[in-house]
């Protein structure tokens, strides 16, 4: 009998390589919820410069809000899901929920008046309204939705990668058209479209959901044909692990050496005062220091206290730990690659708008097109890379995780440093090829196929058991802080020609005023306010931001700074994950 620590996971052979219906319902369902999702982020920054009469920074605030809650409430969905309603009845409220939002997004901007100097309450009342809506959905849909992949196939099945590979190209197919319709129909140039782009996100979410409703009895059904994600039972055995002193193991499937035998997770019941004082204390601080910014405040806080919150527990061993601070660790690398990463919704849109010259032949090329290089290079390059890290796992060089993390921000550094080069030294109202836009997108979606795919895996891998489900829940968490940095850096964007063009309408010489060869007077200073814009330069760590060349190359620091770390780190890392060579 094979020692615990030997036991690896084996796929088994499957009779049969075609697969099961019920996984293009789920990919045709994942497809029109990414074109729903994408193709609202598209208009997003854009919906809120150009009709609600926000300035840079105040979008770039309530786009990181909104994409980094996008990632926490998955962890309150996956518990309804799990212990009330079952992935069945949760990707429907899911889906409807979305709907609703993209349809209120759509009230919103129907709403939209030619030329209007106020936005009205109602306006405002309905765009967050969907965000709310849009946040909650996809934290009942997104989770479950995918959990349901596997869940076609026997354990151990063969098939089910390659079943998550199609899954994970519906994503992209859907995040790949999704800015050209919806851009097309709301990227006009005139404000009052952006309702027909919000409109086309929630057809799309409508289709998505009534795919799934009408084929899930039929095909979204187990080997045995019995229906996946029913509500689950009370008193189901797998929901009275936690009563057991050591967590069952199945015998017929392969399983990993933490599942066997492993003590029960210490009840947290006489910690949870500690634990919320802790998070009061520290939700306080980083309100105070973030200027009362609750939402950012509650991620960072929450990032901060889970980890604390699981290395309290005593039941861990030392090796458990040394994994545990794996994740860690690299956790909070993932927060700088997504803050660099995610500003595609937003700086980035900002300069496609404003400073790339978009003009193919006799076309303008909406802004919000350029969000569908991502997907269109992953769809490219996503099997060349699967075939290059098989390639060299064969000759056993291919990179470790970490590694390949390291290589992923690097790789974001190199996006930025070409982008920030193409525009130095060029005047705030002259337009640079998209030539280094979509250069960008390439290096960034070389740096997302390093690390995106690789850090659930690793997760999984090196969690215990009996704490995967909250490891995950911290990785996720990273990704949420990464989004609202994401948020929090857009919002150092400098001014340029619509911000100068704004003050210009008043009579202000902005440029000149921030430059300092203007002076800015009680009054000008006091207009400049009511506009909503700044006589000042952004700064940032006393670093002020007079360029977009100053702008870009803050990620390339950030990104550079980050993977020369994880360079210098990473064996340590890999040691600690490997297990021990048990003697002979």
């Amino acid at each position: 009998m094979q020692p615990a620590s030997a036991l690896r996971e084996q796929p088994l052979k499957s009779e049969s390589t075609s697969h099961p219906r019920g996984l293009y319902v789920l990919f045709a369902t994942e497809m029109w919820e990414r074109f729903s999702y994408y193709g609202m982020r598209a208009l997003l920054s854009l919906y809120m410069l150009k009709a609600l009469l926000m300035n840079k920074e105040m979008s770039s605030l309530i786009y990181g809000n909104y994409t980094s809650l996008v990632y926490l409430t998955p962890l309150l969905g996956g518990y309804m899901a799990d212990r009330y309603w079952g992935n069945r009845r949760s990707i429907l409220v899911g889906g409807l929920l979305m709907a609703v939002g993209q349809f209120s997004l759509f009230f919103s901007a129907s709403m939209y008046s030619a030329g209007q100097t106020a936005v009205p309450q109602a306006q405002l009342l309905f765009f967050f309204l969907g965000l709310g809506c849009l946040i909650f959905g996809n934290g009942f849909f997104k989770p479950n939705i995918s959990s349901m992949v596997g869940s076609l196939y026997p354990k151990g099945d063969s098939r089910v990668d390659a079943a998550y590979t199609i899954f994970y190209m519906g994503i992209n197919l859907g995040a790949f058209f999704s800015p050209l319709v919806c851009g097309t129909l709301g990227d006009t140039g005139n404000p009052a479209d952006f309702k027909w782009g919000f409109l086309a996100a929630g057809i799309g979410m409508l289709i998505g959901s009534l795919t799934f409703e009408l084929l899930k009895h039929k095909y979204v059904v187990t080997a045995d044909g019995a229906p996946l994600g029913a509500r689950p039972e009370r008193n189901a055995p797998e929901q009275l692990v936690a009563k057991n002193e050591v967590v069952p193991v199945q015998t017929d499937a392969p399983v990993r050496a933490e599942t066997i035998a492993q003590p029960v997770p210490k009840s947290y019941a006489n910690k949870v005062p500690m634990l919320l004082g802790l998070f009061m204390i520290v939700y306080a601080a980083i309100a105070w220091i973030m200027n009362h910014d609750w939402i950012g405040a509650l991620v960072f806080s929450a990032m901060i206290v889970a980890p604390i919150t699981i290395l309290t527990d005593t039941s861990l061993t030392s090796r458990e730990k040394q994994k545990i601070y794996v994740i860690f660790i690299l956790s909070f690398f993932v927060i700088f690659f997504w803050g660099t990463f995610e500003q595609a919704g937003a700086s980035l849109t900002f300069f496609a708008d404003e400073q790339t010259d978009r003009t193919l032949g006799s076309t303008v090329v909406p802004a919000s097109y350029f969000q569908s290089a991502n997907a269109l290079f992953i769809i490219v390059f996503a099997p060349v890379f699967a075939v290059l890290w098989t390639w060299m796992g064969k000759r056993g060089i291919e990179p470790s995780s970490p590694l390949k993390m390291a290589f992923s921000l690097m790789l974001m550094a190199v996006g930025y440093l070409i982008i920030a080069f193409g525009v130095k030294g060029v005047d705030a109202s002259t337009k640079v090829s998209m030539f280094w836009l979509i250069t960008m997108y390439l290096m960034h979606t070389f740096a997302e196929l390093c690390l995106s795919p690789i850090g659930l895996a690793l997760v999984n891998k090196l969690a215990p058991a009996r704490f995967a489900s909250l490891l995950m829940a911290v990785w996720f968490l990273a990704t949420a802080a990464g989004n609202k940095l994401a948020g929090v850096l857009s919002g150092l964007y400098p001014p340029g020609p619509g911000e100068f063009a704004k003050a210009a309408k008043e009579g202000i010489n902005l440029p000149g005023i921030l430059n300092g060869t203007t002076q800015a007077t009680a009054d000008i200073t006091a207009k400049l306010a009511s506009l909503e814009l700044t006589s000042n330069w952004p700064s940032f760590l006393g670093f002020q931001i007079t360029s977009l060349y100053d702008f870009f190359m803050i990620f390339v620091g950030m990104s550079a700074v980050a993977s020369v770390i994880l360079f210098v780190i990473y064996k340590r890392l890999f040691t600690m994950m490997e297990e021990p060579v048990a003697a002979a």
